[in-house]
């Protein structure tokens, strides 16, 4: 296990003293409700008292990586002692048991400080879907701070906390990265165990990381990896894995067709600047047809994989009621339209596409794309939620589809002032050498939460 401590790390909330960076973390929470970024938040006190009984441990001889380090949970995954709503008010229930990458982490000595704010149910990318406010972006309150896992994002970069747990089924633990100026870390699906998730698309969710340093990032993912017995969809690692962190690499790109930018040309501006930085670090690129992973993308919204996301939300509450947001009802009630036949098309053609992707990224270390394509006003994504919804999803959907890891490292600044992000991905069980390739590329270092 990576032995960091992040309690003192310059993306803390403040300060030498741990207690004193809690004082500091709610104050700035308290300052900024109107981020709607945390759903609940854990009374302070209870906060410093299991602050206080972990440095007596730690005093006493305990070894702790994450001592003392504050961190947020996205409001879909449990954590004992805090209600678990899905950004459902009537779905809320107090689970006995935090899951299983929190027991992780709480165990290495991180401090989960409240549930953050999510596009209800996790079905969404937008942020703007949630009876508890929409989330914006750090840099601009009039802009979608990505979504699903929203207030996950919001709350790092506002410098709440140090790091914050999301979830990634279509790109949730990206694009609000992007968004957001910071680090995004999906995992291979099954590396992570999803024990303890509200289940969205069960064979496609994963627990991500939002952070702000790729380095933050590895100390984290070393304490929550692992296989889980308990969990279904949990799958144990390769017994060897290759791996590349230094020296030249070859990097896929999209050829000049591909590069959809819905109406922005600003944000390919961005895109092709990365790229050149990354040929200038050693880097040779390779343009590479996005045309399977497209396909496949497509399949997200416009295919049987609704149907799994009904059947899961189905097993837990009644879909079609007032309970819900139109806009989830409305995309919940498009699974009604696909068959038995229709999934089993669609899976095998799937079968083919991850065939096509694995030769196309076997003579690359890893595809680069925008984490998103552009980003949306919230008064333009209210207007049209699930259009605008779908071209944010354009360049992550097909991640988990396609059985790849991913990481969404910041890139730079559009002319409006909205930051924007790159997305590494390589084939599943590539997460330590994406992560390595990440960490030499990602050349950002914010070492100040953003004011308002």
């Amino acid at each position: 296990m990576n032995q960091i401590n992040l309690r003192f790390a310059t993306s803390s909330p403040a300060g030498s003293d741990p207690l004193q960076a809690i004082e500091t973390a709610y104050r700035r929470i308290e300052a900024e409700r109107d981020r709607n970024c945390w759903i609940h938040v854990r009374p302070i006190t209870e906060t410093w008292d299991h602050c206080r009984t972990l440095m007596t441990r730690a005093d006493s001889g305990e070894t702790f990586p994450l001592l003392g380090v504050l961190f947020g949970v996205k409001d879909n995954i449990d954590v004992a002692g805090m209600p678990t709503t899905a950004a459902v008010p009537a779905f809320s229930y107090m689970p006995a048991r935090s899951a299983e990458s929190v027991e992780r982490l709480i165990a290495a000595g991180a401090i989960c400080i409240g549930k953050t704010n999510l596009d209800q149910l996790a079905t969404g990318l937008s942020g703007a879907r949630s009876p508890y406010g929409s989330c914006a972006s750090i840099a601009d309150p009039r802009y979608v701070s990505g979504g699903s896992s929203s207030g996950s994002a919001v709350a790092v970069a506002a410098g709440h906390v140090t790091f914050a747990l999301g979830t990634d089924t279509g790109g949730s633990g990206r694009i609000p990265a992007g968004f957001n100026d910071i680090v995004g870390i999906k995992p291979t699906v099954g590396l992570v165990s999803s024990r303890g998730l509200v289940p969205n698309c069960p064979t496609l969710d994963c627990v991500s990381i939002f952070c702000n340093s790729v380095q933050e990032g590895v100390a984290i993912l070393d304490v929550m990896e692992g296989f889980d017995p308990e969990d279904p969809y949990s799958r144990p690692a390769p017994a060897s894995v290759s791996a590349r962190a230094t020296g030249t690499f070859r990097f896929g790109r999209l050829m000049a067709k591909d590069l959809e930018c819905f109406g922005m040309p600003e944000c390919g501006a961005l895109y092709e600047q990365a790229c050149e930085r990354f040929s200038a670090l050693g880097g040779t690129a390779v343009e590479i047809d996005f045309a399977p992973f497209a396909e496949a993308g497509a399949m997200m919204f416009a295919g049987p994989w609704v149907a799994e996301r009904r059947a899961s939300i189905s097993s837990l509450m009644e879909v079609d009621t007032d309970r819900l947001l139109d806009v989830t009802k409305t995309v919940l009630r498009t699974a009604t339209g696909y068959s038995a036949v229709d999934t089993f098309t669609a899976m095998h053609r799937l079968l083919r596409l991850r065939r096509q992707s694995q030769s196309l990224l076997a003579g690359v270390d890893a595809l680069v794309v925008p984490t998103a394509p552009r980003p949306f006003l919230l008064d333009e994504m209210h207007s049209d939620p699930i259009t605008l919804n779908n071209r944010l999803g354009h360049y992550s959907y097909f991640a988990n589809l396609l059985d790849l890891c991913a990481v969404a490292i910041p890139n730079g600044v559009l002319p409006n002032g909205i930051p924007m992000g790159v997305t590494l991905l390589a084939p599943a069980w590539s997460d330590r050498a994406l992560i390595a390739l990440a960490r030499r590329l990602d050349t950002k270092s914010r070492k100040q939460p953003h004011a308002k």
